[in-house]
C-alpha cells in the first residue's frame, strides 16, 4: 500500500482535476445504470402489457413511480421512454467523454512531471553517480518505466475509479431488487479476490525483472549506436547481434510470462462469474414462473449481475496494471532518492574572484575501495602554468575534477585564496574555469551554439573571435551554413581535429581565470597543433593553468611539473629540474623521445 501511495503522489499536484474526473465518472457510471433500468419498463409494460412486479418491499417514493408506470398506456410510456433514452445516452457520453479527457489529461500532465523531475535530478546529481550507471539504464528510467506509470495513472485509475463505481452502483441495485439472491452472488468474490492478488504478486516481481531487461536492451544499444565505428572496424555485427538477441529474448520470455497471467484472469473471472449467473438463473427463472417477480425485474437483476462481470475482469487487469506501475515506480523513485555526493554549503558564497593561489591540503580520494589520489599536497600562484603527467592511471584527470568539485576529497581540502572551495557556490567556483578535455563533448547543435555553450547572450562577433584564437574560423566560413551549421550528434559531422578545436573557442569565450586543458590538443595534426598551441599560450597569459600531457614535448614551458603515480607526487619541478635527475619523468621523457626518432 505504501508503494501504491508513492506512486499516486505524482497525482497531488492535479487533485482538483481529478476531483472533477471523479465527479464526472460518478453521473457516468450512475447512466450506465440507469440505461440497464430501462429494460424494466420496456419489458414488463411496452412490450407485454404486465405489471411491474417486485419480490420486496418498496420505499414509498419508489413504490408510488412504479405504480404510476404501471398506470401509464404501454404507448404513452414508450413515447416518453424514446425521449428520456435520447436524453440519458447524450449525457452518459458527455460524462463518458469528460472523465476520459480528464484522466488521460492528468496522466500527460503526469508523464511530463516525472521526466521533467528525472532530468533535473540527473542535472543535480554527482558525477561519481553516472561512473556507476549505464546511459541505456539512465535513459529507460525517462523512457520505459514512465510510459508504465502513465498507463496506471492514466487508464489504471480511471478503471480503478469508474470500474468500482460501476460495482457500488450494480451491487446496490442488485442487492435492492432482490437480497437473497445477491448474497448467492457475492460468496464467489473472496474466491475471485484471492486470485487476482496471488496474480498480482508475481505480475510485480515479473514486471521488474521485465524493466531491467529493458533497461538492457536500451544500454546494449546505446553502447552499439555510439560504438558503431570500433563495432564494424573490428567485424563484431555478428557478436553484436548475438547478445543484442538474448538481451532481447530474455525480455521476450518475462513478457510473456507477465501477459499469460495477465490474461488468465479473464477466464478465470468469467468462468466463476458464469457459475454465480447460472445459479441466479435457475432460481430466479422459478421466481418468475411462480409469479413472485416480474419478467423485467428478473431481467434487471440478471443484466446487472451480467453487468458486473466487465468492472471485476477490469479491476483484475488494473490491479495488474497497477503492480507493473509500482515496480516501474520503485525504480523511478531510486533515482528521485538518491543524494548528489558533491553538495553546496547551506551558507555558501559566491567566489568573487581568483586572486592569490590555489592550494592542494593533504587530499585523498577514492572510488569506492579503490584509492586514487593520497596525500597530495600542492600550491599553485595565478598566473603559473601546472603541468600534471604520468602514466595511464594515475590519477592525473581525478586530481584536476577535484577543483571544480565534480568530486570531492575524501580526505583533505582545495583552498582558492586561503578558502575551502567548498565554501563557495557550485556556480560561481565553475564560473571561472575552464575546461577542455581529451574526449570532446559536443551537441546536436549549430557551430555558433555550442561556441558559446554557457553564454549563449555572447555576440556573433565575440564567437567568431574565439573561433579564430582557437583557428577554427577557416573551416567554419566554408561549411555550408557557416556558424549556423548543425554538427550532429557529438558533432560527428566534424573531424576530430575540427571538434577539439570548437571545443577550445569555447573555453576562450568563456575568458576564464583557472584553465583546465587535459591533453587539450591531443586530437589535432601537427600544423593544427602548432596553430592551437599559440592560441593557448596567449590564452594563458595571466591566467592560471593546469595542464595534463600525455606528450612531455608540449609542456616543457610550464612554470612547475608535478609527476603523478599511483595517485602520489613522485616528483616536482621545471622541465629541466626532472630531466637532471634519475627519475620516472626522465624515463618517460627518453621512451617518448625514442619512439618519435623511430618514427622518423
Amino acid at each position: 500500500m505504501r508503494d501504491y501511495l508513492r506512486l499516486l503522489k505524482f497525482v497531488r499536484p492535479y487533485l482538483g482535476i481529478f476531483s472533477a474526473a471523479g465527479i464526472f465518472m460518478i453521473f457516468s457510471a450512475m447512466f450506465d445504470g440507469v440505461s440497464l433500468a430501462m429494460i424494466v419498463p420496456l419489458a414488463d409494460k411496452v412490450l407485454t402489457n404486465r405489471k411491474i412486479i417486485f419480490p420486496s418491499k418498496l420505499p414509498p417514493f419508489v413504490a408510488n413511480f412504479v405504480e404510476g408506470v404501471n398506470n401509464t398506456p404501454p404507448a404513452t410510456l414508450l413515447s416518453y421512454m424514446a425521449i428520456g433514452i435520447i436524453v440519458l445516452f447524450f449525457f452518459k457520453g458527455l460524462f463518458g467523454f469528460l472523465q476520459s479527457y480528464y484522466m488521460s489529461d492528468i496522466g500527460q500532465r503526469v508523464v511530463r512531471d516525472i521526466k521533467a523531475k528525472l532530468f533535473a535530478k540527473f542535472q543535480s546529481l554527482s558525477l561519481e553517480y553516472f561512473t556507476h550507471k549505464r546511459g541505456g539504464e539512465l535513459i529507460s528510467r525517462v523512457t520505459n518505466d514512465v510510459k508504465v506509470v502513465e498507463n496506471a495513472v492514466s487508464y489504471g485509475s480511471t478503471d480503478l475509479l469508474y470500474q468500482s463505481f460501476q460495482v457500488v452502483i450494480f451491487t446496490c441495485l442488485i442487492f435492492f431488487i432482490y437480497a437473497k439472491l445477491a448474497i448467492i452472488v457475492f460468496l464467489m468474490v473472496p474466491v475471485i479476490s484471492f486470485s487476482i492478488l496471488k496474480v498480482g504478486k508475481v505480475l510485480r516481481k515479473l514486471s521488474r525483472r521485465g524493466q531491467e531487461k529493458m533497461a538492457d536492451t536500451n544500454s546494449l544499444l546505446y553502447e552499439t549506436i555510439l560504438g558503431t565505428r570500433i563495432v564494424k572496424a573490428f567485424n563484431m555485427e555478428d557478436y553484436e547481434i548475438k547478445k543484442f538477441n538474448q538481451v532481447n529474448d530474455d525480455y521476450y520470455k518475462i513478457s510473456m510470462k507477465s501477459i499469460k497471467r495477465m490474461l488468465l484472469l479473464n477466464p478465470a473471472t468469467e468462468f466463476l462469474g458464469c457459475v454465480a449467473g447460472i445459479s441466479v438463473f435457475v432460481i430466479g427463472g422459478k421466481e418468475v414462473i411462480a409469479g413472485k417477480l416480474s419478467f423485467g425485474i428478473f431481467g434487471l437483476f440478471l443484466g446487472s449481475l451480467l453487468s458486473l462481470i466487465r468492472p471485476f475482469k477490469k479491476l483484475s487487469q488494473v490491479h495488474s496494471i497497477n503492480q507493473q506501475a509500482m515496480a516501474a515506480s520503485s525504480r523511478i523513485y531510486e533515482v528521485l532518492d538518491t543524494s548528489p555526493t558533491v553538495v553546496e554549503a547551506p551558507e555558501a558564497v559566491e567566489l568573487s574572484g581568483f586572486k592569490d593561489r590555489i592550494i592542494f591540503k593533504d587530499v585523498w580520494f577514492s572510488y569506492g575501495e579503490h584509492e586514487v589520489l593520497s596525500g597530495i599536497n600542492l600550491e599553485i600562484k595565478k598566473g603559473q602554468v601546472l603541468a600534471v603527467v604520468g602514466p595511464s592511471g594515475a590519477g592525473k584527470t581525478t586530481l584536476l575534477d577535484l577543483i571544480p568539485r565534480f568530486y570531492d576529497p575524501k580526505n583533505g581540502q582545495i583552498l582558492i585564496d586561503g578558502r575551502d572551495i567548498r565554501d563557495f557556490t557550485l556556480k560561481s567556483l565553475r564560473q571561472v574555469i575552464g575546461i577542455v578535455t581529451q574526449d570532446t563533448i559536443l551537441f546536436n547543435d549549430t557551430i555558433k551554439a555550442n561556441i558559446a555553450y554557457g553564454h549563449l547572450e555572447a555576440s556573433v562577433e565575440a564567437v567568431e573571435q574565439a573561433a579564430k584564437q582557437a583557428h577554427a574560423h577557416d573551416f567554419i566560413k566554408h561549411l555550408p551554413l557557416g556558424y549556423d551549421t548543425v554538427i550532429g550528434d557529438r558533432g560527428m559531422k566534424l573531424s576530430g581535429g575540427e571538434r577539439q578545436r570548437i571545443a577550445i573557442a569555447r573555453a576562450l569565450l568563456k575568458n576564464p581565470a583557472i584553465l583546465i586543458l587535459d591533453e587539450a590538443t591531443s586530437q589535432l595534426d601537427s600544423q593544427s597543433e602548432r596553430l592551437v598551441q599559440e592560441a593557448l599560450d596567449s590564452l594563458m597569459k595571466g591566467r592560471t593553468v593546469f595542464v595534463i600531457a600525455h606528450r612531455l614535448s608540449t609542456v616543457r614551458n610550464a612554470s612547475r611539473i608535478v609527476v603523478l603515480s599511483c595517485g602520489k607526487i613522485v616528483e616536482q619541478g621545471s622541465h629541466s629540474e626532472l630531466l637532471s635527475t634519475d627519475g620516472l619523468y626522465k624515463r618517460l621523457y627518453q621512451m617518448q623521445e625514442g619512439l618519435k626518432n623511430i618514427c622518423i
